[in-house]
């Protein structure tokens, strides 16, 4: 199944849902930056809920989200637009923690620290909103951040599954937001419908769809508004690295280039290589005089 969210207003448009199916690129996220179990589990679910806060914007606007609880896996950075497209970076991939046979995703992010989220609405300069980290499993702390910055309650669903070989083949999401108009008797019945489900990860196991995801939460009192296809996809190249290189100025480009050997620049979202010989720095010093 190709991996794709879904966007739905439920119980007269007081509340809106979207769910999410991640598997196939939170895998290959874990190929790029080769995570283990543990970090694998909490990349994945920060990508997932990543890609549902960017769906929640609108053209060419972008989300960066930071999240450095202090554990060992140490700071996860995603970058998102609001077509579901997606990149990220872990610092310390090689980490895995298990307790009581589960994934001790809190343990390995760790609570001593903050999500920041970074938006750039194209209008006007990117500013910041913060919240402290409550619990390191992710989806408490989104949900305590859509309170706490944003002044909106709601309830945060994410899950990753992976096999004795490592490999991620569950993962997905929701979030749901409670609208203005939305009743005590709406929110005991999301509260219920949802305390009865499955994990997340466990009905994607399953084969269940976003759609069906949506179903469980709401039974059927809801209107499908969207699809939007989810992708990992780096948007690094030679000519942004280079440009890279002439920021840092003539002093220290004449620097690289008396080293006298090429210099090797790896992105840190797709890990792709990008090698600059002796004379391509000489000709980048020119262009900084310039």
């Amino acid at each position: 199944m190709n991996d794709y969210l879904i966007k739905a207003y439920a119980f007269n448009g007081t509340v809106r849902i979207y769910a999410a199916s991640t598997t196939n690129l939170v895998e290959e996220a874990r190929q790029i930056h080769g995570t283990w179990p543990a970090a694998s589990a909490a990349f994945g679910r920060l990508l997932t809920a990543s890609l549902i806060m960017g769906a929640m914007y609108k053209e060419d606007q972008m989300l960066t989200i930071r999240i450095d609880g202090g554990g060992p896996i140490g700071e996860m950075v995603t970058v998102v637009d609001a077509h579901g497209t997606i990149k990220g970076t872990i610092e310390n991939p090689e980490v895995h923690i298990s307790q009581k046979d589960k994934l001790a995703v809190g343990m390995v992010v760790g609570t001593n620290g903050f999500i920041h989220v970074t938006k750039d609405i194209k209008i006007r300069d990117t500013f910041t909103s913060s919240a402290k980290l409550q619990t390191g499993e992710i989806a408490d702390d989104f949900t305590y951040y859509f309170a706490a910055s944003e002044q909106i309650p709601s309830s945060v669903g994410l899950g990753v599954l992976v096999n004795e070989n490592n490999e991620v083949f569950a993962s997905g999401g929701f979030i749901l937001q409670l609208m203005p108009g939305a009743t005590e008797e709406t929110i005991n019945k999301i509260e219920i419908n949802i305390q009865e489900m499955k994990p997340i990860s466990e009905l994607i196991n399953e084969g269940l769809k976003p759609e069906d995801i949506i179903q469980l939460i709401t039974l059927g009192d809801h209107e499908f508004i969207e699809e939007m296809p989810l992708v990992y996809r780096c948007d690094c190249s030679r000519n942004r690295f280079e440009k890279g290189l002439i920021s840092l100025g003539q002093k220290e480009l004449d620097q690289l280039s008396n080293e006298g050997h090429p210099v090797q620049i790896t992105c840190q979202f797709c890990k792709k290589h990008y090698e600059f010989s002796i004379q391509e720095i000489l000709d980048l010093v020119d262009l900084a005089k310039k």
